[in-house]
């Protein structure tokens, strides 16, 4: 349906998972409220939602007391019993996180202290015969078990979420790119190419495109979006005896990034990956892909400078293998010694949407921001997918901080 001059309580720009859980959060709060969720793409969940690995984080890297360590444990397990309630494919299945190298262990060591402060349960220790008893293939000095991580299919997760939006009222209207906002005392007008919304509120769940939609708006982040790539291998199926879950590496703690690891798929197969490099467009989804206009934005952002000056080398090593097989499987080899170059096949690629500060540092946790009756979910990086119900919560929680949804009430009634 076109939207011209349509009228609506609260608009959702964006019809990713979060999005998508945001307005779910909403129609099911204030029943028969007039809400409408755009997107500017023909599909729901076309860009990070359906190019997700499909992991159920258990919340076991996050920082005690942030926002992503608690809506994490809790959105997981809200998204387990969804799945159930639903028959969406999933599985908990477990995962090994792996210290290769005795200097891995005191960070390994880490995990577990911040696990066991999270609320994870079931955490187990591990030696290497005893890793070798989970994964027979897989070599390391020490393991941390996490029982409760699982997989699933976020896209078809979003799918529902899209479904009972819609049986509840609500409309989703795709093909509609916003392409501009204006901000007034009684509401928010939205320009698209198939013509104007009009609403009482709207919040931006936009994704790579956040901080445009921001700008838009009038909103002042003080940040950027830089698109980086996660570039995966699929192990070759003759070799999926190799992997029999989740194999993970000891992350570094000065990035937002898991290093190379092994996933199954519910649907199937297991893919290895994935890399992290910074991506010439911020829908690129081949290591050729460029665009211009996203390449100058993220060249005169200051932010992105200090940045590269203080992670060079690490950005020159994730492009190497992203470039070279051989040093990718060589990657994959320090939790999989028996997997060769001819073991990996070409596989998928997402680019996520990371929030940059002037100061060059990366985001790592949520991050809102209300200006104008627009809020602007700015920062949403995993675990998003996982926790996307109680962030939907969250999101509408924080919108009532500035709005009265009380009178949203009376409009919808």
């Amino acid at each position: 349906m076109p939207a011209t001059d349509r009228q609506c309580d609260v608009a959702i720009i964006g019809a990713g998972i979060v999005g998508l859980a945001v307005g779910l959060h909403l129609v099911r709060r204030i029943p028969g409220i007039k809400l409408l969720v755009l997107d500017k793409e023909a599909e729901v969940a076309a860009h990070q939602t359906g190019h997700n690995s499909g992991v159920i984080h258990s919340g076991l890297y996050y920082k005690p007391g942030s926002l992503k360590a608690r809506l994490c444990v809790e959105g997981a397990a809200a998204l387990v019993r969804f799945c159930r309630e639903y028959g969406i494919p999933h599985e908990v299945c477990g995962k090994l996180v792996v210290a290769a190298k005795e200097d891995e262990i005191p960070r390994l060591i880490e995990l577990l202290r911040r696990g066991q402060a999270n609320g994870l349960t079931g955490l187990r220790e591990l030696d290497g015969n005893e890793i070798r008893e989970i994964e027979p293939y897989c070599a390391g000095v020490r393991g941390l078990h996490v029982p409760s991580t699982g997989i699933t299919d976020f896209k078809l997760v979003a799918q529902k979420y899209a479904e009972l939006i819609e049986n509840a009222g609500g409309e989703i209207l795709l093909n509609h790119a916003v392409e501009g906002i204006a901000c007034e005392a009684g509401g928010v007008t939205l320009e698209t190419p198939s013509g104007t919304v009009r609403t009482r509120f709207a919040i931006n769940c936009a994704g790579l495109h956040s901080d445009r939609i921001a700008r838009m708006a009038g909103a002042r982040l003080g940040l950027r979006i830089i698109p980086f790539r996660g570039e995966y291998y699929m192990v070759a199926p003759a070799r999926h005896h190799l992997v029999k879950g989740l194999i993970y590496p000891v992350p570094d703690p000065r990035f937002p990034f898991l290093g190379v690891h092994f996933t199954r798929r519910i649907a199937g197969g297991v893919e290895a990956g994935p890399n992290a490099v910074f991506s010439f467009k911020r829908e690129g989804y081949s290591r050729t892909a460029f665009n211009l206009g996203d390449t100058v934005s993220t060249a005169m952002f200051p932010g992105f400078w200090k940045m590269a000056a203080l992670y060079w080398k690490s950005g020159l090593a994730e492009m190497y293998r992203s470039w070279s097989k051989p040093a990718f499987a060589a990657a994959a080899r320090e939790l999989v010694p028996s997997l060769e170059k001819n073991d990996l096949e070409p596989g998928g690629s997402g680019v996520r949407a990371q929030a940059l500060d002037s100061s060059g540092r990366l985001l790592d946790d949520f991050y809102f921001v209300y200006h104008d009756r627009v809020l602007h979910v700015c920062n949403v990086p995993s675990p998003a997918a996982t926790a996307s119900l109680v962030i939907g919560r969250e999101i509408v929680n924080k919108l009532t901080e500035y709005a009265d949804l009380s009178k949203v009430l009376v409009v919808a009634g």
